[in-house]
């Protein structure tokens, strides 16, 4: 072999060696999952509604589009509405985050942290409280989300069993 030939067969080996390896290792491993998206939170489109004598809660969700989905919250008790809220989920570079924008304040963003069929967990360790939400679709036309903080936090966790609603407006 001329020292042209040589050459070019290390640079054309290691080549094959910069793409094949790590091919071999995730092949071997097992594939990485593809990465999460909107479109897997579905479940949470539509209206939901918790009703316990004259508080009623409510969260309607958009259908995802490409990148996000948007929903409104609110409160009413003995018919006048005592709380409200913005909310979305959105991709970004680094990941899903739900962003939460009570009574039309400053957003605070939770990162996905779980996601399986029915079942997302948001969380912000860093935020008062909360500092984990879980929404989880329930056996029927149900949906639970919770609200959760720490060890730390002195508010309590809650959870909100919403069933879905059929009335377009009320």
């Amino acid at each position: 072999m001329t020292r042209e030939m040589t050459s070019r067969a290390m640079g054309v080996l290691l080549l094959f060696a910069a793409v094949v390896a790590p091919a071999s290792k995730a092949f071997a491993e097992g594939s990485a999952a593809p990465p999460p998206t909107v479109a897997a939170l579905a479940f949470l489109s539509g209206s939901w509604e918790l009703q316990n004598g004259a508080l009623l809660i409510q969260e309607q969700w958009t259908c995802p589009g490409p990148d996000s989905m948007y929903a409104t919250g609110r409160t009413v008790k003995n018919g006048r509405t005592v709380f409200f809220e913005f909310l979305r989920i959105e991709a970004r570079a680094d990941g899903i985050y739900y962003v939460a924008q009570p009574k039309g304040s400053a957003p605070t963003d939770f990162k996905l942290t779980r996601l399986a069929p029915g079942v997302v967990v948001f969380e912000n360790p860093a935020h008062d409280f909360p500092k984990k939400i879980t929404y989880a679709k329930g056996p029927g036309d149900t949906l639970v989300a919770r609200v959760e903080g720490d060890a730390a936090s002195q508010e309590k966790a809650e959870e909100f069993r919403y069933r879905r609603s059929a009335a377009a407006c009320r």
